[in-house]
């Protein structure tokens, strides 16, 4: 897949401005005592062009500037570093004593090489009741994973303006984050490849999700699989809520959060899986929620004590009963 994708980025992209510098910041979830972000610098700017295979293809292809040095600002504090492979950097913000970062949206800058970046950090209370960490292709998004082709159509010729959302699942979340205070934190660990951290931010905004940190995959052979339970183990590391895990029945996220819930079991409070095939066994679904629609979705997490059945009732109204004949 790798190799179809870069091979169809090529010919639509040949080349690339390497003069400039671009640097982003990856959406990201703190606590009150530590918040720690990421992000990554690269040559040229790819979020320029209007069409969705030409700005696809620059994400795709676009170089990193290694060991670049990098300065992060939050909450009045600034660190230094420098890139690393694939031009990634990191830091972190311990909060000063007694004086906890305060729960909420919150802006932090990075400057590199000339270029300057703004992004966000949700820091989540310690006593929020849980977060959710959910996948993105045909979970939010509407990828077609099970074909080749409409998958290779919907990475290259879609983008965040166009890719079709799953129906109701931005009202969805919505209820889940509103219905909860203090407000929960919501993370995307998704195998769409980390050059398109910009695209899967604009997408998620422009829908009308909750604000989401994103954890995605290196591009590369070997990662084609493995990738989501290390990024899960390491929210569940760094912070003490239980977890409502959402996917999908079309790749591997029943198997992978089944496992999440046999090494915690007490950290898990739902599984969520949307039903798009491969959903003849049951087996798959043990003790998991697999829904049709948003609708149900949300209905079943009202039962569950995860949002207010008024905003299920509210969002998902029931179709009226039809005339008799």
């Amino acid at each position: 897949m790798r190799a179809h994708l870069l091979l169809l980025a090529g010919l639509a992209c040949p080349a690339l401005a390497l003069a400039e510098t671009s640097v982003v910041l990856f959406p990201a979830l703190g606590r009150p005592g530590l918040v720690a972000v990421g992000g990554r610098v690269t040559h040229g700017a790819p979020e320029r062009d209007a069409a969705p295979l030409a700005r696809n293809a620059r994400r795709l292809l676009t170089k990193s500037r290694e060991g670049t040095p990098v300065a992060v600002t939050f909450a009045g504090q600034t660190r230094r570093v420098k890139t690393g492979d694939d031009g990634l950097f990191e830091v972190s913000f311990p909060a000063p004593a007694g004086s906890p970062f305060a729960p909420g949206l919150h802006e932090l800058r990075a400057k590199a090489g000339g270029a300057t970046a703004t992004g966000r950090v949700q820091v989540v209370a310690d006593d929020a009741p849980f977060l959710v960490i959910t996948d993105l292709d045909d979970t939010l998004a509407v990828s077609n994973v099970q074909s080749l082709r409409r998958l290779a159509r919907a990475a290259l010729l879609e983008d965040e303006r166009t890719q079709p959302v799953v129906e109701g699942m931005p009202a969805l979340f919505r209820c889940l984050a509103e219905g909860n205070a203090p407000a929960p934190g919501f993370a995307v660990v998704s195998g769409s490849p980390l050059e398109y951290g910009p695209r899967v931010e604009a997408f998620l905004a422009a829908r009308g999700f909750p604000f989401a940190a994103l954890a995605l995959r290196h591009l590369g052979a070997g990662t084609m699989s493995g990738y989501k339970e290390p990024a899960i183990r390491a929210l569940l590391s760094r912070f003490p809520q239980r977890l409502v895990l959402v996917g999908d029945s079309g790749e591997r996220d029943p198997e992978v959060y089944a496992t999440i819930r046999r090494e915690h079991p007490d950290r898990v409070a739902a599984i969520l899986i949307h039903d798009v095939g491969r959903s003849a066994d049951p087996a798959r679904f043990e003790g998991m929620v697999l829904f049709a629609s948003a609708a149900d979705a949300a209905r079943a997490a009202a039962a569950k004590g995860l949002l207010p059945a008024t905003c299920a009732e509210r969002a998902f109204p029931a179709a009226p009963p039809a005339p008799p004949p």
